[in-house]
């Protein structure tokens, strides 16, 4: 395929969802390498102990610890499928790159699910269950959803542009 506007906006699909590909594997290896920093994260957040004195939730609080690294490593591997779903959608697209557009169109399904896997993750699993569930919102110290904002708002951004419908160059 010559260098077209067709063509380079694949790669730049191709090259964003590697992008995300690497942020969550690095986010899954550092949740491994340095697993007692976020261990601690989780902990906090569902013990729901830096919430609000007296707040009228707290009996949604869980303060076992194997809960709580069982948790951690739903989370972790959620984090995990998510690279390597996203990792295969840009194997995929970048092999269908050159093929007509209803071939790249297809290539596209890893990729998806990887971004719908990782909003999982950092939507629901950050905004929905740590913020609003587990009141993290209330917490100063333990409170991870400004960074989980980004992460799924870039998920969701690179998830819209990518599944722009592709054509063949005219």
């Amino acid at each position: 395929m010559p260098i077209t506007t067709e063509f380079v906006v694949r790669l730049a699909k191709v090259l964003m969802t590697a992008a995300l590909a690497a942020f969550a594997f690095i986010v899954t290896y550092d949740n491994l390498v340095d697993y007692g920093s976020n261990y601690e994260f989780v902990k906090h957040v569902l013990s729901m102990d830096t919430t609000f004195p007296g707040n009228r939730l707290m009996d949604r609080a869980i303060t076992s610890p194997t809960a709580w690294a069982a948790g951690y490593a739903a989370l972790i591997a959620a984090e995990g499928a998510t690279c390597i779903l996203l990792a295969i959608g840009a194997v995929t697209m970048l092999r269908a790159v050159q093929l007509p557009a209803s071939a790249f169109n297809r290539a596209k399904g890893w990729m998806v699910a990887g971004a719908t896997l990782g909003f999982g993750v950092w939507f629901f699993g950050f905004m929905v269950v740590g913020g609003e569930f587990f009141a993290m919102w209330q917490s100063k110290t333990w409170n991870g959803q400004e960074a989980a904002f980004r992460f799924y708002m870039s998920l969701l951004a690179v998830l819209i542009f990518v599944n722009q419908r592709d054509t063949d160059p005219a």
